[in-house]
């Protein structure tokens, strides 16, 4: 057996495995949307991914709500918190890394140091101050606590992204740009950000799903239901004295499952490109 016909042999061994492991990992994905088109009374009894009949009776109940709420109302409150999550994340972030990445001031060394180590600093840590602070500011039932602190760039892994991705960009960019009349300002609006779109690109997508996944903040701050987001109208599915409605609670899963998956696969190209040689022949 010659050497090609062996590369041959371990490249598709490879990709069986991958493939199979691709498939196991997929399973409860395929197991969520097969038992959503089951009747009610065999989605636990019967956990074959092969239904017996495909029934659409839980989307539509689903989507119709819990109580009188329906359910569109939490896809809205959702979509409207993470589009403004990303919007404080890309503004802030993006000025934080330029700070970072090109300006100079005392102790720049040292808050970006801070900053990385507020990386690995447990959120569960800050729970109860930040429940506190935003209880005295009367932000408590709204989605305050949810977008505002982004304005000041509170996700040190997007600022630690962009930082890296702008350091990547030349700088003889910035020296043209400044012998052309640019300041600070210019620089930043017309060579950092166009220049960034894939680093800004990926920070909108990972804000827009962490956020839209997000269950914990979201439980700690709202509290009325007709402001509750897609996580929190699940929860109410479910019933504590044994009666939940597993059905619609799955159907309407895997619709909120809908958006991450458009948005991912839309994206995804973005997440490792790089520009620096782009902007130069720019």
């Amino acid at each position: 057996m010659n050497r090609k016909a062996k590369s041959l042999i371990t490249a598709s061994a490879s990709h069986l495995i991958i493939i199979i492991f691709g498939i196991l990992m997929l399973y409860p994905v395929i197991w969520l949307i097969i038992s959503s088109l089951k009747q009610g009374n065999v989605i636990f009894s019967n956990p074959s991914l092969i239904p017996q009949s495909i029934s659409f009776e839980h989307y539509i109940k689903g989507w119709s709500g819990v109580g009188r709420i329906h359910f569109s109302v939490f896809f809205i409150n959702s979509t409207l918190v993470c589009l403004a999550v990303v919007a404080c994340n890309i503004v802030s972030c993006s000025m934080a890394a330029y700070a970072f990445a090109r300006l100079k001031f005392k102790l720049k060394s040292l808050w970006f140091a801070v900053m990385m180590v507020s990386i690995m600093l447990p959120t569960h840590v800050t729970t109860i101050p930040r429940y506190v602070l935003f209880h005295n500011f009367g932000w408590v039932d709204t989605y305050l606590p949810l977008v505002i602190p982004k304005l000041l760039a509170t996700d040190a892994f997007f600022v630690f992204l962009l930082v890296q991705f702008i350091r990547g960009i030349p700088m003889d960019l910035d020296e043209s740009a400044t012998l052309d009349g640019c300041g600070r300002a210019g620089i930043f609006f017309r060579i950092i950000v166009p220049l960034s779109g894939p680093a800004l690109v990926t920070t909108s997508l990972f804000s827009f799903l962490w956020t839209w996944d997000d269950f914990f903040n979201q439980l700690l701050y709202i509290n009325t239901p007709i402001k509750y987001t897609i996580t929190l109208g699940l929860r109410m599915f479910m019933d504590s004295s044994g009666q939940s409605s597993w059905g619609p609670m799955l159907a309407m899963s895997v619709l909120s499952m809908g958006p991450c998956f458009i948005l991912f696969f839309t994206l995804q190209k973005y997440f490792v490109q790089g520009i620096a040689t782009t902007g130069i022949k720019g």
